[in-house]
């Protein structure tokens, strides 16, 4: 009797030791690849760091968009999504050449206006993105044209526009839409937009250095009378559904956002 329990204590102590010994390799490979996990991050996090350091924003943007894709799941991927959308704005502000844009020649007869008109862009985004001092430009020299198309998706539910070149995410901005559901859902264009607009409201004409002048520093129109992206004089509510079926933004952001889509832009406003 005593030799069979031996036997038997024998056989569980052996059955813990293989037990614990593949434990042990688990946790080995687990951890070698938590290492690898972080060795990879990094080394991507020092490479777009000296890029930028470099002035070199393209390859930044290449590194953290590549953390984002391959570490989905990191608690960081936010900052790093943030930190690309950032590089994607200092990109379409700064003379760097992108694959979504063209080194173009002036040629004699051209203006700011009639250039932003062939490449489907804004005056100001060409003036912004070559350090134009004014508008006036010389034929023969070469500068830098934005050439892809802009969208934008406001999502109501989340209070958030987010600004697309083609299918690639620009950038997400916090907005306010409209009490009650009161923002229309649908697909829309920009088809005008004002400096300083003067705000016309039921029974009064609210000129643009107003304090009461909800619209703040820019609008932007749709093709459904009286709705569109304006400024606001009340950024505590930006992110809040407080309006009256507009969008707003903070100023900052809609001088922004304004500087680069023209008229023309597609907008798609969702639940």
């Amino acid at each position: 009797m005593n030799r069979n329990i031996l036997i038997i204590i024998g056989v569980i102590c052996v059955v813990l030791m293989i037990a614990l010994v593949f434990n042990l390799k688990k946790i080995a490979i687990l951890e070698s690849k938590v290492k690898k996990v972080n060795t990879s991050i990094s080394g991507l996090l020092t490479q777009a760091k000296e890029a930028e350091a470099k002035g070199d924003l393209l390859s930044a943007k290449s590194a953290y968009q590549k953390l984002v894709s391959d570490f989905a799941s990191s608690e960081q991927v936010a900052n790093w999504q943030k930190k690309n959308e950032e590089l994607n704005i200092r990109l379409i502000f700064s003379p760097a050449i992108t694959p979504k844009s063209v080194r173009y020649e002036i040629k004699p007869g051209d203006t700011l206006t009639k250039i932003a008109r062939e490449f489907k862009t804004t005056p100001e985004l060409i003036q912004k993105s070559n350090a134009l001092v004014d508008d006036k430009i010389l034929p023969g020299r070469k500068i830098k044209v934005w050439n892809a198309p802009f969208s934008i998706v406001v999502n109501k539910s989340q209070n958030t526009l987010m600004l697309k070149s083609e299918e690639e995410v620009i950038k997400t901005y916090s907005v306010s839409t409209g009490a009650n559901n009161s923002t229309p859902n649908g697909n829309f264009k920009i088809v005008n937009k004002i400096i300083n607009p003067t705000w016309f409201k039921a029974g009064a004409v609210v000129p643009a250095d107003s304090p009461e002048n909800i619209l703040g520093s820019r609008w932007m129109g749709f093709d459904l009378a009286g709705y569109g992206i304006h400024g606001t004089t009340e950024p505590q509510n930006i992110g809040k559904q407080v309006t009256q079926g507009c969008v707003r933004m903070s100023n900052p952001e809609v001088e922004e956002l304004y500087i680069i889509v023209p008229t023309g832009t597609e907008v798609t406003v969702v639940d």
